[in-house]
């Protein structure tokens, strides 16, 4: 699980620097005025996208760059029921 510490605004001000080292580390820092939360400093999370590009650039995946197509489904149900309706009545 993800660290959270609790800092107040002066706290912050005075300690930033190691605050942000916590966030880097993948932590996060609750705000607090008074006691009270008033926001939280949290790690910048990499967009799928991104993380398919560093992927690509490691050699671990070839990905060209386009977004994949649809899939078809494996398998269809026949007539008017669904998946869902199916399970539910296997669960009976």
């Amino acid at each position: 699980m993800l660290q959270q510490t609790e800092a107040g605004v002066r706290q912050l001000k005075t300690n930033l620097s190691a605050y942000l080292s916590q966030v880097k580390a993948g932590g996060t820092v609750l705000i607090t005025e008074h006691g009270r939360p008033i926001g939280r400093i949290v790690p910048v999370v990499e967009s799928v996208i991104e993380k398919l590009e560093q992927l690509d650039q490691a050699g671990i995946i070839a990905w060209s760059g386009q977004p994949m197509a649809p899939l078809t489904p494996l398998a269809q149900t026949a007539g008017t029921r669904t998946v869902a309706d199916l399970l539910l009545e296997d669960r009976e």
